[in-house]
Formats: structure tokens, C-alpha cells, sequence
């Protein structure tokens, strides 16, 4: 071979290279963005039936208009909020450990905490990165009684 064929193999064989070192970043990113994706629609799913226990009386197994009256004892009895919730997890998941919660499924492990009457945390760990956290508050206004949902913290109520 000459010395300009073997200097062209040493070419393609750096793109080629640099092309599988490009391609494998995008579709690792790629991953993790759907798995984040999944752990923020589970977060969903709970978010959407909290009002509805919100609204409903305790005799019926619901809130009473108060979060704060819902018994949770982590303890995966099936009466715990999460599961009350409808989110798509089971009590001590494979992947969950007591630092990240009891209940889980294949996108993360969650925990539930009620804030006051009228609001609840929905934390997410995604299995991708456990330590980057996905959470929302569910909160009711009580002035107008419509619902919001502040993700990562922000207030959902706080003026823009």
C-alpha cells in the first residue's frame, strides 16, 4: 500500500471512532431523558388521583378535604398513600432501599410526604440517577380551588 492509501485507512478509522464515541453519548442521553420522562408520568398518575381522594369523605376512604387525616405508616399494608394514589409501584421494590423509598417499579422509587390539608410531595428517584431527584408539590388553593402542580420545588402558587 502507499503511504496516501494508509494515511486515508488512519483517517476513516479516527471518524469511524469519533462517530461510535458521538453516537454512543446521544443514545445514552437519550435513556436517561425517557426514564426521567417515565418517573415524571408516574409522578403524574399520582398527582391526577390525589384530588380525587382530596375531594372524597373519609367514609369512603378518601381525605375529607384534609391530607393531613390520611394514616401512613410506610409499613406497605396496601393502605399507605402512594398506593392509594393508583401510582404504578409495589412495596419494596428490588431497586428501592430505605434511603430512596419503599415503593418502586422499573423507572424509580417514590415516596409520598403530605405537606399541610391541602398539599402532598410526590418524590420520584429515577433508576437512571438516583440522585438527581424528580419531585412535585400537589397543591389545592383553597381561595379558588383549583389544583396546581409545582415541579422540583417551585411554588405552584407563587406569582410570576
Amino acid at each position: 500500500m502507499g503511504q496516501q492509501q494508509l494515511l486515508l485507512v488512519i483517517l476513516v478509522t479516527i471518524l469511524v471512532g469519533i462517530a461510535t464515541v458521538v453516537a454512543l453519548n446521544v443514545f445514552g442521553t437519550a435513556a436517561e431523558d425517557a426514564n426521567r420522562d417515565a418517573v415524571r408520568q408516574d409522578i403524574l398518575q399520582g398527582a391526577s388521583q390525589a384530588q380525587a381522594i382530596h375531594a372524597r369523605p373519609t367514609a369512603l376512604d378518601g381525605a375529607g378535604r384534609d391530607f393531613t387525616r390520611i394514616q401512613d405508616d410506610g409499613a406497605g399494608e396496601g393502605d399507605d398513600l402512594i398506593t392509594r394514589l393508583g401510582m404504578p409501584v409495589v412495596f419494596e421494590h428490588e431497586n428501592c432501599t430505605d434511603a430512596t423509598g419503599n415503593y418502586g417499579n422499573e423507572n424509580g422509587c417514590y415516596v409520598v410526604d403530605v405537606i399541610d390539608a391541602n398539599s402532598l410531595r410526590i418524590t420520584g428517584d429515577p433508576s437512571s440517577d438516583p440522585d438527581n431527584q424528580i419531585f412535585a408539590i400537589v397543591s389545592r388553593d383553597v381561595d379558588t380551588g383549583s389544583w396546581e402542580i409545582g415541579w422540583d420545588g417551585s411554588d405552584p402558587f407563587a406569582s410570576s
